[in-house]
């Protein structure tokens, strides 16, 4: 008996020792490419034209015009803007502004540190000339990435409890909050080189988004993940506590495979919560689609020594059957 209780403290010792050079492994792995990133160069302008219209004079408006000929349509003469330039709601959305924002040093070092990650990870693209501005709430629209230009609209993050959102439906006010700024960027720059599932499952759209936010996992390293998603932090627990139950109502009913458009609305779309058809439907946060996706992605780039650009074009019915998900329970 003795021999066999040896056995099994030497086992556990070993096994506790593999564990702790596996995490040293990790960490000293991530390190050295935080390391790397942190040395990447990336030239990032930024103009805050938000700022410039602000302080304009009648007389500015030429030069601003030649400065961003796209804010300025050709189809409206500069009696539209000189007129713009005292109106009421343009000079309180202005103040506004600058009274949540300031000099935008949080936000312009929140977008140095995300240009340099997408340098490391896409070497070949171009880190756009950042301008922000203020588009008359326009939250659809608040961000507009180009190849060589990214268009923020700053009015659209000044905190869901904004007057200006006051007619808003509060899951769209919600997401109205500079915390989430940085996030929506990296978002922007996903859809440029992530390409949408030709497959019409719901599995390969869960992991289309999954996909979307485990590249934020790279990009934004230092986001929590509520902020990657768009979530408050109660319903990221939310999301964390229930995972193995909404896998299971997936599984059950036999979603996975569904090619219902209908689910999109239901599971992935936008939403102030999902759609079960449960007692619990009102407690959840909307998009739970996506979560899902993002831990189904998550199992599988720990089980696999797959390259970050190689995984945006793998079918989603491959990622799910290597990954070998299992709910957190």
């Amino acid at each position: 008996m003795k021999w066999l209780l040896k056995y099994f403290r030497i086992s556990i010792y070993r096994s506790f020792v593999l564990v702790v050079i596996l995490l040293l492994s990790f960490c000293g792995e991530t390190d050295r490419i935080a390391e790397e990133i942190d040395k990447v160069s990336v030239d990032l302008q930024i103009s805050r034209f938000d700022r410039e219209f602000a302080n304009a004079s009648a007389e500015d408006i030429p030069g601003l015009k030649a400065k961003y000929p796209y804010l300025f349509p050709e189809q409206f003469p500069d009696s539209v803007w000189v007129d713009k330039l005292t109106d009421t709601i343009q000079v309180e959305l202005s103040d506004e502004v600058a009274k949540a924002f300031g000099n935008f040093e949080q936000e312009s070092i929140g977008l140095e540190s995300l240009f340099k990650h997408i340098k490391y990870y896409f070497p070949e693209t171009t880190t756009p000339h950042v301008v922000t501005l203020t588009s008359d709430v326009r939250y659809e629209d608040r961000i507009i990435l180009a190849d060589s230009l990214l268009l923020i609209g700053l009015d659209n993050y000044l905190g869901q409890d904004h007057h200006f959102y006051e007619g808003l439906q509060r899951y769209i006010a919600s997401s109205l909050d500079k915390r989430f700024l940085t996030s929506d960027v990296a978002s922007a720059f996903a859809k440029k080189v992530l390409p949408y599932p030709r497959n019409r499952t719901l599995l390969s759209r869960m992991v289309y988004y999954g996909k979307e936010l485990y590249l934020k996992d790279k990009l934004i390293p230092s986001a929590s993940d509520a902020q990657k998603i768009g979530y408050s932090a109660e319903e990221m627990e939310w999301a964390k506590a229930n995972e193995e139950q909404i896998w299971t109502y997936f599984v059950e009913r036999e979603l996975l495979y569904d090619t219902d458009t209908g689910l999109d609305r239901k599971f992935l779309d936008p939403a102030p919560f999902s759609k079960f058809g449960l007692e619990l439907d009102n407690e959840s946060p909307g998009r739970l689609g996506r979560y899902m996706g993002w831990q189904i992605v998550r199992a599988f780039m720990e089980k696999t020594d797959t390259d970050l650009k190689q995984l945006l074009n793998m079918p989603a019915d491959e990622i799910l059957k290597q990954s070998n998900y299992k709910p957190k329970r």
